[in-house]
């Protein structure tokens, strides 16, 4: 792939003209880190440019120690004779499309992002160009994304059918993007305490921090191993599932929070009682309308098995094309 804007390489995505990364999954000199999932955000490079919205979680991430340069949405910067800008992708706080201009062309790379309303971040923004890189982990027209009402409505009657039942709700979702959304979609309609697992316990003070209003949280600590959680709302990440960790919850009913709960089969498969449809990627309608907006002559496509969304792109009139990073990425953000 010949392009001085998109260069796949063993340690990511290299960008020639300007000589740096974007998220890479090795240790570089300069990288631009879309968002703090540590799929695409990880410690040991040399300098960092992220988006200022996320610097709390990025620092968190990175380690206190990084070199980091934080950019308001839509300011430029320069890296070598490429300009760059970061955009709002909509996925989790702080995240950011990277808008790349070079000798009159503009690529723009998406990173994760979504096109839901999220309380916890700034939505996404559609930015022209000439080449867009999008993700497609949800790239199968079975997706299509409830409204959150409505799945708030659902896990609403399922914690008070807990509580009735004397059980306590054992929810898991992601800790980074996930357990902060559902908390500030709760704060919309109640004003509930729910309990939080240690993993979760310094990335909701980050949200919180940035101005996020949540529902109240208190953490679910070893001095809590005696403590009576019949009715509560527990949320954890999903490791803690089959864990010692949730044998003081007893006959717990359980849930998970993601945008795979769309299929049917998926929850019995992973062996919970409940699945909500709730994701931080964009569904198959997101993705279509991303691409319309976007106004690209050409369209690459990552981070997912996109065969179904290329195909689907040719018979719009799209060119659009795979871009396969030489090592695998693993997702934390889960769907």
């Amino acid at each position: 792939m010949n392009d001085p804007l998109l260069q796949p390489r063993p340690e990511g995505l290299y960008v020639p003209a300007g000589d740096f990364f974007i998220d890479p999954m090795l240790p570089v000199a300069r990288a631009v880190v879309t968002h703090a999932h540590g799929d695409h955000a990880r410690s040991g490079s040399g300098h960092y440019d992220v988006a200022s919205a996320g610097l709390g979680l990025m620092r968190e991430r990175l380690g206190l120690g990084s070199a980091i340069d934080a950019h308001d949405y839509g300011d430029t910067f320069r890296m070598g004779p490429v300009t760059v800008s970061l955009h709002p992708a909509g996925h989790v706080l702080g995240s950011a499309q990277v808008r790349m201009e070079y000798e009159g062309r503009v690529v723009v790379v998406s990173g994760d992002y979504k096109r839901d309303p999220d309380p916890t971040c700034v939505p996404f923004e559609p930015v022209p160009c000439d080449v867009f890189v999008t993700e497609s982990t949800f790239g199968l027209p079975v997706y299509r994304w409830p409204p959150m009402d409505a799945v708030i409505d659902d896990l609403l009657a399922w914690w008070d059918d807990c509580a009735r039942r004397g059980v306590p709700a054992v929810l898991f979702c992601y800790a980074l993007g996930k357990a902060q959304r559902i908390l500030a979609e709760l704060a919309a309609r109640v004003d509930r305490t729910v309990h939080l697992h240690g993993a979760m316990l310094q990335l909701v003070a980050q949200y919180r921090e940035a101005g996020v209003r949540m529902v109240p949280t208190e953490p679910v600590s070893e001095s809590a191993r005696g403590r009576d959680f019949a009715g509560e709302l527990i949320l954890a990440p999903p490791s803690a599932a089959g864990s010692p960790w949730m044998k003081r919850f007893g006959k717990a009913s359980t849930g998970f929070a993601s945008g795979w709960m769309q299929i049917r089969g998926s929850r019995r498969r992973r062996g919970y009682d409940r699945g909500f449809v709730v994701s931080d990627h964009a569904d198959w309608p997101g993705l279509l309308q991303s691409v319309q907006q976007s106004g690209a002559s050409r369209i690459y496509v990552t981070h997912g098995d996109g065969e179904a969304l290329i195909r689907h792109l040719h018979d719009l009139g799209h060119d659009a094309q795979p871009l396969r990073l030489l090592r695998e990425r693993d997702s934390e953000s889960g769907g």
